[in-house]
């Protein structure tokens, strides 16, 4: 596959704060990526790099094979943008936020209505498409505005939080639209606090954190090198501590519990029950939230 974008020593100052750490990675044509990381970890200003509207400080950032400082026009012109914050137009109708913003690419207004129509189809809007923007719910205005992205037939689609806020239905069909995109090979780039969005989603994953990217690879690669299948749970007390460290098992501290990273549950199981507690011992499947947690840690980040 062709690679659609890449980066190589990408940084970005502000003075003399350092936002993006000479950063590397490539994503490849019909490719879901995604950007992971806490509050300030830097995606958030790599995501406005790739769209041009932050220019890079140093290092070397190319979409579609084109310069990012040098080319913001043409990269522009086939990219589409799902913003964080929902900007529609409260003046216009839903159709008429379409139609209206086809002219910054200068799309014959016919085509314009053509495409609108269709996009309002696919993003299961019909019953609305002469509606206000006030008239709609959160998750009607985040397919609007997936819609609106779309207007330009892009080749690339980035994405910041698509689905924050919404409802379990909206969600998912958001997460359907986006993976019929990426079939049709439009590739897609987005950030999300969801690690269920990320697992489910993405093809490739990075986790960042103080500007750097910490790992990057599939979600199920990831969750296997980091945590392992399985987590086994039980309660945090000093009991049961000294007892795990008695017996040589590593374990995490999370909160209320401690947890242990293991492919042998039984084994693991056992021991604890039979020389550690009496209270409740459970096992569950690894998730990307356990990479995340680990990885960036589990203090809060405002």
């Amino acid at each position: 596959m062709a690679v659609v974008l890449e980066a190589k020593n990408l940084e970005k100052r502000f003075k003399d704060f350092v936002a993006v750490n000479k950063i590397n990675f490539k994503v490849k044509e019909g490719e879901v990526f995604g950007f992971l990381g806490p509050n300030g970890a830097g995606k958030t200003t790599t995501m406005k790099i790739i769209q041009c509207v932050s220019p890079k400080t140093s290092g070397d950032l190319k979409v579609f094979g084109l310069d990012v400082n040098e080319h913001p026009r043409e990269i522009k012109q086939h990219m589409g943008v799902v913003p964080q914050m929902d900007n529609l137009d409260p003046d216009f109708s839903v159709i008429k936020n379409l139609i209206q913003y086809s002219r910054y690419f200068d799309i014959p207004i016919e085509e314009a209505k053509k495409r609108a129509n269709d996009l309002v189809d696919y993003v299961q809007l019909n019953d609305k498409k002469e509606s206000p923007i006030d008239k709609l719910s959160g998750g009607m205005k985040r397919r609007l505005v997936l819609a609106r992205a779309m207007i330009n037939n892009p080749k690339l689609l980035i994405l910041d939080e698509p689905t924050t806020g919404l409802d379990p239905q909206a969600r998912h069909l958001i997460w359907e639209k986006l993976k019929d995109l990426s079939s049709r090979g439009i590739t897609v780039i987005l950030t999300t606090h969801y690690m269920e969005e990320a697992a489910r989603l993405c093809d490739r994953i990075v986790i960042m954190d103080n500007g750097k990217i910490l790992v990057e690879g599939t979600p199920k690669n990831l969750i296997k090198k980091h945590v392992g299948d399985h987590i086994i749970e039980a309660e945090n007390t000093i009991e049961i501590k000294t007892c795990l460290e008695k017996n040589n098992i590593e374990y995490e501290i999370a909160n209320e519990s401690v947890e242990i990273y293991s492919e042998n549950v039984p084994h693991i199981t056992n021991l604890i029950l039979k020389k550690c507690t009496n209270s409740s011992v459970t096992a569950r499947p690894a998730t990307l939230e356990d990479v995340f947690l680990k990885l960036t840690g589990r203090k809060l980040r405002e």
